[in-house]
């Protein structure tokens, strides 16, 4: 039925429930169309007004309560996108997507069995793009066949009709495996979940990017996509070799170790600018010991030419050295075309003089290519760093009972 409702979204040519000059729909009655996924249920009882916080009628029933937030931006990742709707729905902590007429958003099954029940509801985003989603983490399927979920679409100014952006997923869930996140189409970004935990409450941070990987949508990214996945995806993880640092002598994800908190890759390919580098890595690990445990900083070399695991093995031994590196790791791939590292996963090109990703619980929050080290370049990474931690940026994962 998921898959069902998901492919209608790109078959709906008409949309006649939304008057482009943003009047509110009629209220709907409580029937339901025999084929309600020709008439997106995204309307179906939708309140006039609309705010940035929405409480599920869930959270007040049995299961973990989770605070689902973020920020929606424009398709560029950096500018925030105000009165944006985003409707979810979700199943109970039995996996089950449950009906009670007594409630007032329930949606009611239709003749084929279909509905979206009552766990559902709407936010429109803030003038900073904010949304607050409070409910219940939702259960897994009774028959196990996908990862516990919550569905979302968007209705946004650029687009006539709505559109469905990836589920918010979680990366705990054990059906969550590597090749589902390999096939995940990062519609509006990942929407993989790392929880937080303060008090009782498990709290979820999702920036969604509006047109990301949707077909057609009408305004195009500004921002650089020729070297390193977009702001907004996850890093994939990946193996270097360790060269100088904490991981030397071991092949080791930097991802899976060290993703929590801030983090920074720094790749070099087929065109190096030592002196550049040498800058570059200065500059990062001094930022590095002013941050301690919460910025890891990895230098990951992918140049082609020549290539010697030992040579480049002593080659940055010897760099990380000679510079009195402290917090920087030196690591490297054969290039980064390489499949055993799985380096190519993160789509750098060799051929640019350097590529900076930079993410936040190892979801990517901004990058840059051909980076020149600066002052000024220097100051907006570290703005950059010190803007996207907020209260819940240093809380550590859930207590798992």
């Amino acid at each position: 039925m998921l898959q069902i409702f998901k492919i209608s979204f790109f078959l709906l040519t008409c949309l006649n429930l939304l008057t482009c000059n943003g009047q509110t729909p009629k209220k709907q009655t409580n029937t339901l169309n025999n084929d309600f996924d020709k008439s997106p249920p995204f309307y179906y009882k939708m309140p006039e007004n609309l705010s940035s916080s929405d409480t599920s009628p869930a959270f007040d029933e049995k299961g973990q309560k989770i605070l689902l937030t973020g920020t929606v931006y424009q398709i560029d990742g950096k500018t925030p996108a105000s009165n944006v709707i985003l409707y979810y729905y979700q199943t109970n902590s039995n996996g089950v997507y449950p009906t009670n007429e007594g409630e007032e958003r329930n949606m009611p099954k239709n003749k084929l069995g279909q509905t979206h029940g009552y766990i559902r509801g709407w936010v429109k985003t803030d003038e900073q793009g904010k949304y607050e989603i409070h409910t219940v983490k939702p259960g897994t399927y009774p028959s196990r066949n996908e990862p516990a979920h919550v569905h979302v679409t968007i209705k946004d100014r650029h687009m006539k009709d709505i559109y469905y952006i990836d589920d918010f997923v979680f990366d705990d869930d054990p059906l969550l495996t590597t090749q589902r996140r390999k096939k995940m189409e990062n519609r509006g970004g990942s929407g993989v979940i790392r929880f937080v935990q303060k008090d009782n409450l498990w709290i979820g941070e999702r920036n969604i990017i509006l047109g990301l990987n949707i077909p057609n949508y009408p305004i195009e990214n500004t921002i650089p996509v020729s070297s390193g996945k977009n702001i907004g995806e996850d890093i994939i993880s990946f193996t270097p070799f360790h060269a100088y640092g904490a991981d030397k002598g071991t092949k080791t994800c930097p991802i899976c170790k060290y993703g929590w908190y801030h983090g920074i890759l720094y790749f070099v390919g087929n065109n190096p600018n030592w002196n550049e580098i040498k800058d570059w890595l200065t500059f990062l690990d001094s930022e590095s010991e002013k941050r301690e445990n919460y910025l890891k900083v990895y230098f990951v070399y992918g140049n082609e030419s020549n290539y010697d695991k030992d040579n480049r093995m002593q080659a940055l031994e010897k760099l990380g050295t000679e510079i009195g590196l402290k917090k920087v790791a030196l690591t490297f791939v054969p290039s980064f075309k390489d499949k055993t590292s799985e380096v190519y996963l993160n789509k750098i090109d060799s051929n640019v003089e350097n590529t900076f990703l930079i993410y936040k619980r190892s979801n990517i929050i901004d990058k840059y290519v051909d980076f020149k080290p600066n002052q000024e370049n220097f100051k907006k990474l570290i703005n950059l760093l010190d803007q996207s931690t907020n209260e819940y940026f240093k809380l550590l994962r859930p207590k798992q009972n």
